[in-house]
């Protein structure tokens, strides 16, 4: 190792460049069994960014078994759902699987080509489907099928659906049979009972959001396959039931926060209890927290904050985690005999796909194994930390100081920072290896994650606090943080920085235009104007969202006017970037253009850059590359440092 060198924070020298970060970008998901095999899918940022399907043998050898240019990806509720289900078919893997491209449903064996399963549709956003499940008794695939019924974003039903195996809907839109009649905006995939009597799903409607409150539906299967006499069971407006399945005796496990907390369920009785998550937000349809074994034992993924996995003794109540190194898992569960995957992850390693063997108590990583592209002394060593807010309250945030074994700082200097918001809003930033953040911190920028109120992780209360405060709360947080690390030393009072993507985005606009704490921002594919995307600018799936995070529109529309940073661009001083998708359709580029037709006749420093092909968030390896140099440019502009090797970002005023 070479000398260590005394250089300005924000100007060393980094083996982290913005390929390497771009190249692990993305996590497995997804994951499932095929008999004895793990399969999963995976991102691939240097092709395209499509989601390759994954197969893992059971003698440990992996391979992709669809090439480019399938995209295992649905776009169901538009920010998609579980989109592969498989089985064994006389020995050999049987699979179905949504194609992002046309978003058809396709059935594919080894040594075959894929087959469509269901028609294209020209109306609106078409045909979408999400959680298949093979059913080979029937000859089916019941899943959650999505269908527009006009040009609107918000013109579209969803039902549960049966989908023929033997391609015979492929052209027929007629031969789709439809499991349960249309009572509820939003639904989950029907799981079976093991006996196949009985189906139970989640079902809520506008203008809740499933965190909010949804209702947990269980019906009979009668003899044709119809889903009779649906019932509620559990769940109401200001309960939300995350995820629900069924024990191998028939009982009805569900993850409901009537008390609090995503705690778990079994047939109405509460299995365990105490300050801790046992679920978290369903913004993906086929998320899973929990998975029944065989035994009657349960894997759970639970915490506060982090999530780890563990097995619940229903019992009992007691759960016993799985020793490893991974801090945090991701919804992924799944569990086949005596084994348990998910993914799990840790400030020293990004996603990893774990197996849990429930009889010796040994968990090992069987696939997207961890390997340190660099020296791990380049990497970040966060705090978790607890702030105090406006009024007192608690502010969860993940603290990642500058790091380079190289390099130190002058005596007197202090660091750059830069605050994340994360996206949602109502999510949370994990605490695992991100090479985006690496990238900064190798370089001397410190980065705060921001787990401002209405995160998830800390209970139903913390959740709640951003109700009818978006904008206020976050906002408020972010900075509380912010100048906390200021005060205490931690960094330069007058190089502070934020930056977010979508809800993170509005938050950083927001921030721009709400306060004058932050030196420049970088805002990705945001939320600017309020009226506009409760009025038809976004997907049918958050066009309510406001009404609890902002207040119902018709009865305060001045608050969403004070509040959205499009009108009061004139209030910005601060330089930006803005980076926009121009396919995205939950915040669509009309939002970017219309802030920045604002802003024209003001001197303001600002860059804007937008990228054909991209969505709601970055996938592509390119894209990946010009934001990360493109960000870290305007860092080095505002805040005056030496960064060598990277494109300058033309600033417009």
């Amino acid at each position: 190792m070479s000398d260590v060198q005394t250089l300005p924070y924000g100007s060393w020298p980094s083996p982290i460049d913005a390929a390497l970060a771009a190249a692990h970008d993305g996590r497995p998901e997804y994951a499932g069994f095929v008999g004895d095999e793990v399969w999963w899918t995976e991102p691939r940022p240097a092709e395209g960014g499509r989601r390759a399907l994954v197969r893992r043998r059971t003698d440990g050898t992996e391979e992709s078994v669809l090439p480019a240019p399938w995209n295992v990806r649905s776009r169901v509720i538009e920010y998609g759902g579980r989109p592969w289900a498989g089985t064994l078919q006389d020995g050999a893997p049987l699979l179905v699987f949504v194609n992002f491209a046309d978003q058809r449903l396709y059935r594919w064996q080894p040594g075959g080509d894929p087959r469509p399963l269901t028609p294209v549709s020209a109306v609106g956003g078409g045909l979408r489907w999400a959680e298949p499940q093979i059913l080979p008794d029937r000859g089916e695939v019941w899943c959650v099928l999505e269908e527009f019924t006009g040009p609107g974003p918000s013109d579209v039903r969803r039902v549960a659906a049966a989908v023929p195996l033997d391609g015979s809907a492929a052209e027929d839109r007629t031969a789709v049979r439809e499991l349960t009649a249309e009572r509820h905006r939003f639904v989950t995939g029907p799981r079976l009972s093991p006996d196949g009597r009985r189906a139970a799903w989640l079902a809520w409607d506008h203008p809740r959001m499933s965190w909010d409150g949804t209702e947990l539906v269980v019906a009979d299967v009668d003899d044709q396959g119809r889903l009779v006499a649906p019932r509620t069971v559990a769940g109401g407006p200001e309960e939300s039931v995350a995820q629900a399945d069924w024990a191998a005796d028939g009982a009805l496990l569900y993850a409901s926060d009537r008390d609090g907390w995503w705690h778990l369920y079994r047939d109405g009785e509460r299995l365990c209890g105490g300050e801790e998550e046992f679920a978290g937000p369903l913004w993906k349809l086929g998320q899973r927290w929990f998975a029944p074994l065989e035994c009657g034992l349960i894997a759970v993924l639970h915490g506060h904050g982090s999530l780890r996995l563990g097995i619940l003794d229903p019992l009992t109540g007691q759960v016993a985690d799985a020793a490893g190194p991974w801090t945090e898992f991701d919804a992924t569960l799944t569990a086949h005999g005596d084994r348990v995957v998910s993914v799990g992850a840790s400030p020293r390693s990004s996603w990893e796909v774990v197996e849990l063997d429930t009889r010796t108590g040994h968990a090992r990583v069987i696939g997207c194994a961890h390997r340190d592209p660099v020296d791990p002394a380049y990497y970040p060593e966060p705090q978790v930390r607890t702030f105090t807010g406006p009024g007192g309250r608690e502010v969860h945030a993940h603290i990642h100081p500058p790091r380079n074994p190289d390099c130190t700082a002058p005596e007197d200097e202090r660091p750059p920072y830069v605050v994340w918001a994360h996206g949602g809003p109502t999510g949370r930033s994990p605490l695992v290896l991100d090479t985006e953040i690496a990238y900064f911190t190798s370089r001397g920028i410190g980065v705060a994650e921001v787990n401002y109120g209405g995160s998830t992780g800390y209970g139903r209360q913390y959740r709640n606090r951003l109700r009818e405060q978006w904008g206020v709360v976050d906002v408020e947080d972010c900075a509380a943080v912010a100048l906390a690390l200021a005060e205490e030393g931690t960094a330069d009072r007058n190089r502070l920085a934020i930056r977010g993507g979508s809800a993170g985005g509005w938050t950083t606009a927001a921030s721009l235009t709400r306060t004058d704490v932050y030196a420049c921002g970088t805002i990705l594919y945001p939320i600017l104007d309020l009226t506009s995307w409760a009025t038809g600018e976004t997907h049918d799936f958050e066009s309510r969202y406001l009404e609890s995070l902002v207040g119902p529109l018709a009865e305060v529309p001045e608050r969403y006017a004070e509040r959205s940073p499009a009108e009061h661009a004139d209030r910005i001083t601060a330089p930006f970037l803005l980076l926009q998708g121009l396919d995205d359709v939950i915040c669509p580029p009309v939002q970017c253009e219309r802030f920045l037709r604002r802003i024209e006749q003001r001197e303001v420093p600002h860059a804007y850059l937008t990228f054909e092909g991209e969505g709601h968030g970055f996938r592509r390896a390119d894209t990946l590359v010009r934001a990360l140099e493109a960000e870290l440019s305007l860092y080095a502009q505002v805040f005056g440092l030496d960064v060598a090797g990277v494109p300058t970002l033309e600033l417009h005023t």
